[in-house]
């Protein structure tokens, strides 16, 4: 025995006290994966010495392996909060416009709309343009768009009505929308220009005769424009529409032009009745709906377990924002570990494979989520205890052998 053996079992103690400690440090950072102490033992290099009568001459540290394995996932309130189910690792851009690798998901918008996480270091992935489309040949930082969403001009107006079979002929022969004595049944909807622009499509309805409706319709405060009669046969079904006493370009639709005063281009729009019947109840809404939009702005967010980044807006539509991608690495161990919570690649790595969530070996992701710690501290606690052990037996070791000195010394 000599003080060799025991300083090194010190030096290997001392790591082994290091890591474990580090371990017990970061049980609550998001993302962090704890390490272990791998030591091997050394021995005197020398020929001379017979493979059998080999004396070790102590420990080292032979390197420190991080377990990658998942940590529990913790639900949060923040939107681009991210945890990852599964292998890869966050795609990074520091400022200095490095890329880095982390796991550490709490990540929040700055000023500009970048998802960025508590260094400033910006989230990277696909972004989307102004018609919502992403730009999958692109890994660059996420930014979220702070635009409204353009305006979509209504086309369509679908109304699928009941016409009373049982009502009288109004008695006031001639129309006018403002006396409710000479039409049958009136309904409306918003409609839409192409500058958002919204107006209300006033629909009214006549009964002519038994089985005959004339229909009429405009933007409130016109006149309404005369669209055409509807036809219905004994069993309540539409069977024709007209226009001026032609049949219309399609059965069960009219054509109602809108002249806008804002701007906007003038309109034509699709009346569709098609799905209207004349049963003997009272009048009713089946479905009256009018496709378009006016500009809305973004209210929130979500991130799906693909990356993608919808947002929903004001009036209810949706648009993808953007999407996260991930990398894997061959060898999760070969990465450098900058701190911060981050890794860079290397040649033990082996080179960045990136790509969505969800695809190939890659994890898949979920937003308004974090990954914690998959430190085991119960199990971190009786390592500490262990390696403390074994730094008090290799200092008893060392005091051995200055008691053996000691008595060479007094002989």
């Amino acid at each position: 025995m000599s003080y060799q053996q025991g300083l090194s079992g010190l030096a290997a103690a001392t790591n082994d006290l290091d890591v474990i400690g580090n371990n017990i440090a970061n049980a609550q950072t998001v993302g962090f994966k704890q390490s272990t102490a791998v030591f091997a033992d050394v021995f005197a290099n020398s020929v001379a010495t017979a493979v059998n009568n080999q004396i070790g001459i102590g420990t080292r540290l032979a390197g420190v392996q991080q377990d990658f394995s998942q940590g529990q996932v913790t639900t949060t309130a923040v939107a681009t909060n991210i945890a990852i189910n599964g292998n890869g690792f966050f795609v990074m851009q520091n400022p200095n416009g490095s890329i880095t690798y982390s796991r550490n998901g709490q990540m929040v918008p700055d000023k500009n709309g970048f998802i960025t996480d508590a260094e400033g270091d910006k989230l990277m992935g696909f972004s989307a343009n102004a018609q919502g489309v992403l730009q999958t040949t692109n890994v660059a930082p996420i930014q979220i768009p702070n635009i409204n969403l353009p305006p979509v001009p209504t086309t369509t107006i679908t109304a699928g009505l009941n016409l009373n079979a049982q009502q009288a002929v109004p008695k006031d022969t001639p129309f006018s929308p403002t006396d409710q004595n000479s039409f049958s049944f009136h309904t409306a909807v918003p409609s839409f220009d192409s500058l958002g622009g919204q107006s209300t499509i006033d629909l009214y309805f006549v009964k002519n005769a038994t089985g005959q409706f004339e229909v009429f319709g405009g933007p409130t405060g016109t006149t309404p424009q005369d669209l055409g009669q509807m036809t219905f046969d004994s069993s309540g079904n539409l069977t024709s529409t007209t226009t001026g006493g032609a049949p219309t370009a399609v059965n069960g639709q009219f054509s109602l032009n809108v002249t806008n005063t804002d701007g906007a281009a003038n309109q034509t729009l699709t009346v569709d009745v098609s799905t209207t019947t004349q049963f003997g109840s009272p009048n009713g809404i089946n479905n009256l709906t009018a496709d378009g939009f006016g500009s809305s702005t973004l209210a929130n967010y979500s991130i799906g377990n693909d990356g993608t980044i919808t947002g929903t807006y004001t009036d209810g539509r949706t648009a993808p924002l953007g999407q996260v991608v991930l990398a894997t690495f061959n060898d999760p161990n070969g990465l450098d570990n900058l701190g911060n919570n981050q890794f860079a690649a290397t040649a033990a790595s082996g080179v960045p494979q990136v790509s969505i969530p969800g695809s190939t070996n890659h994890g898949s992701v979920q937003g308004s989520a974090t990954e914690s710690s998959n430190v085991d501290l119960t199990g971190s606690l009786v390592d500490l205890i262990t390696a403390q052990r074994n730094y008090q037996a290799n200092a008893q070791t060392i005091k051995t052998q200055q008691t053996i000195d000691q008595t060479l010394i007094n002989l």
